[in-house]
């Protein structure tokens, strides 16, 4: 009976938009629709909650002046009707919780119709119930209860329209039907004002019901591009894993061939007697300068990104580390004509920084400036505004054009007149700077004038109560041209374990061309051998990842245990071995491949000359 009511009631047309708007909306998923289903059943939950109280008040008032049995079991109704809703919204969140969507509103869609026609002709029964008794008093007051609580439905119900509408049809609607008999005398003049309201209240439930809708969407449209903002961005850091993984795993295998390269280069320029090949070895000495700044900046660029370089603030003496960093570039600048000067304060200029980071922000701006300044000089200053060390680094270069000066830190970008004056670089340096100021939590400003040279400047906090470290500045990623140093005879001996055929033999035809007495071994079992017949070396170089699985670092400690007047240092193409970084922790000094070949040859320069050398 209520099913054929209710469908009775569907038939009844209201408005244009009622056909439309009866049925759920079919661009919303189903989860929001158990959404907005769930905002309805909660304004049900609410009204049943007050219905007892209501129909007593009724009854109560209309028992003043008549007696009606069929009131009081009216009230009663309402009553039970509140725990069956009890009972209902128990089950109702049950089946949220375990249901799919689609299920939940095909279960509970029907059941929540059924309701809302009850209730709607439960509100209207009071009018036939007291009909044979009519009451002005009782009639009107009964009127603005339920267009009261038509009113507040419109309001909290309409998130799923279909279920308002079979309340309202069966509840004001019917209410409206029925003014004609409760005002036998007045109807001319009550039934036009309730019609009024009728409209009224139903287009604002038409607007109530659009807002519903509208924010449904919005939200679903929200979560849609939150999720497919989370798809793209994991996709970037798997894609950033994945090149980070496959830098470091792949740093060590290119890194040899390069670190060969590197040093048959200098044997060969040492060997060379043909004037007419100088040219050509000065040509291929670049393109390997040039190929370990692509490496150095890569591999820079790659563990800031993936955050692989930690940071460890610490009082750093600004003197100390720019002096140092000047003194690598001093055989550059001298090379190239130009003039390098330092300025720094006479009071002890000590920052709260990273050293490792700001030595890279400083050297990959000095190196900038000195590849693009053909003439003058650079100047490379630190001075004190405010409670900050301001670093800056000027250059009489070529300058940057305004237009292009806010995309110089993206990573591979060069301007064309930069192509023009070196093609060494690969526009990585400003990008590493980039980084390295945003981890510092600075900022790297610059001021440039085309055709007249560029001012790049940032400031660190001061901090003038703990004690500076020393900072020594360790191998230049960015090696100087050739010495005439290199040409310096060495003598001496030397063990190197390698485990690379290529670099072996680059290593051994190097190390010829130097006469150092030179052995090779391939592991431990090669290198406890040679001891065993009579090699001493005066020094051992040692790479990292040797073949079985052997630890370089581990070797190259068991050998001096066993030469207690030897020298010994790493010599590995990996960056993030723990082996290695325990070896820096130690004190053992540790050489990244490519190795700059007059880093070498200086270091056992130095070496050579402390040992005893007793006769082989």
């Amino acid at each position: 009976m209520i099913t054929l009511w209710s469908q009775l009631i569907d038939r009844i047309p209201l408005a244009r938009e009622y056909a439309t708007l009866i049925k759920p909306a079919a661009d919303i998923s189903a989860v929001k629709h158990v959404q907005l289903l769930r905002m309805t059943h909660e304004r049900l939950v609410y009204s049943f909650s007050a219905m007892p109280w209501v129909a007593t008040f009724a009854m109560l008032f209309y028992s003043r002046e008549h007696q009606s049995v069929w009131m009081g079991m009216w009230a009663i109704g309402y009553c039970l009707a509140y725990w069956f809703s009890q009972h209902r919204a128990r089950a109702f969140d049950h089946d949220e919780a375990t249901l799919d969507a689609q299920v939940m509103l095909d279960r509970w869609y029907p059941r929540f119709n059924r309701i809302a026609t009850l209730h709607g002709l439960a509100l209207c029964l009071p009018f036939i119930l007291t009909a044979p008794n009519n009451s002005f008093e009782f009639t009107t007051l009964w009127y603005l209860v339920v267009a009261a609580i038509v009113a507040g439905n419109a309001t909290h119900q309409t998130p799923a329209l279909g279920i308002f509408v079979r309340f309202f049809n069966c509840s004001w609607n019917l209410a409206t039907l029925l003014s004609v008999i409760a005002y036998p005398q007045y109807w001319h003049y009550i039934t036009p004002m309730i019609l009024m309201f009728t409209f009224s209240i139903y287009r604002h439930a038409l607007m109530a019901h659009k807002f519903f809708l509208q924010q449904v969407r919005l939200e679903e449209s929200s979560t849609k591009l939150a999720e497919q903002f989370k798809i793209a961005k994991d996709a970037a850091e798997d894609a950033l894993r994945t090149k980070n993984r496959f830098l470091t795993t792949a740093s060590h295998d290119l890194r040899q061939p390069v670190h060969a390269m590197n040093m048959l280069v200098e044997a060969i320029s040492r060997r060379n007697t043909d004037a007419s090949l100088q040219p050509a070895l000065i040509d291929l000495r670049q393109s390997i300068r040039a190929m370990n700044l692509m490496f150095n900046s890569l591999l820079d660029l790659s563990k800031l990104e993936s955050g692989i370089m930690p940071l460890a603030h610490q009082a750093v003496h600004l003197q100390t580390l720019l002096r140092e960093i000047v003194v690598l570039f001093e055989p550059d600048a001298r090379d190239r004509n130009l003039r390098l000067r330092l300025h720094v304060p006479k009071e002890p200029a000590i920052a709260l920084t990273d050293a490792n980071l700001l030595r890279q922000i400083v050297l990959n701006l000095m190196q900038n400036a000195l590849r693009y300044t053909p003439k003058g000089g650079v100047l490379l200053s630190v001075r004190r505004r405010g409670s900050k060390w301001q670093i800056e680094v000027c250059d009489t270069g070529i300058g940057v054009a305004e237009e292009m000066q806010s995309t110089i830190y993206l990573p591979y970008f060069r301007h064309e007149n930069a192509w023009r004056i070196d093609s060494e670089g690969h526009g990585l340096g400003l990008s590493v700077v980039a980084r390295c100021a945003l981890l510092l939590k600075t900022q790297v400003e610059m001021k440039s004038k085309l055709g007249q040279g560029t001012r790049f400047w940032f400031r660190l906090p001061i901090n003038a109560n703990s004690s500076p470290i020393h900072s020594p500045v360790s191998p230049s990623p960015y090696p100087p041209h050739g010495s005439a140093e290199l040409q310096t005879l060495l003598g001496g001996r030397l063990l190197i374990v390698e485990d690379d055929p290529q670099v072996s033999r680059a290593w051994q035809v190097l190390m010829q061309s130097w006469q150092v007495d030179t052995r090779i071994a391939s592991n431990s079992s090669e290198s406890l051998a040679l001891l065993q017949e009579g090699f001493s070396p005066h020094a051992i170089l040692c790479d990292e990842r040797l073949r079985a699985g052997e630890s370089g670092f581990d070797l190259l400690k068991l050998l001096l245990c066993r030469l207690p007047h030897a020298y010994g240092a790493m010599v590995s193409g990996e960056y993030n071995s723990p082996a290695l970084l325990q070896a820096e922790e130690e004190g053992y000094l540790v050489f990244r491949k490519p190795v700059d070949v007059e880093l070498i040859h200086g270091l056992l320069t130095r070496w050579f000359a402390l040992v005893d050398r007793p006769s082989t």
